[in-house]
């Protein structure tokens, strides 16, 4: 089980970007959150197996279709145990 925190930059705000993280996520077997930060890009922590986690760092590159992805960046952190992974509506 690995932790990450993950920020992606670019347009992905206003695009789906937080839904479709988050149907990957859960085909996945990925738990965390997702939100939107106050200057246009989304932040994620993620937990899961080394191999779920890519193949999400790897959506994370791509979006949903409208997205335009600057840059995705990642730093492994300590677990926290998340139980679901869930879109943060209001920064927490």
């Amino acid at each position: 089980m690995k932790h990450l925190d993950i920020t992606i930059t670019g347009k992905v705000q206003g695009v789906y970007y937080r839904a479709t993280c988050k149907a990957v996520a859960d085909q996945l077997g990925v738990k965390g959150f997702v939100m939107n930060q106050p200057d246009g890009s989304v932040y994620m922590e993620a937990e899961g197996e080394s191999f779920a986690l890519e193949a999400l760092l790897e959506f994370c590159h791509e979006g949903p279709d409208r997205a335009e992805v600057a840059a995705v960046s990642s730093i492994e952190g300590p677990v926290q145990g998340f139980k679901n992974f869930d879109v943060i509506k209001k920064k927490r």
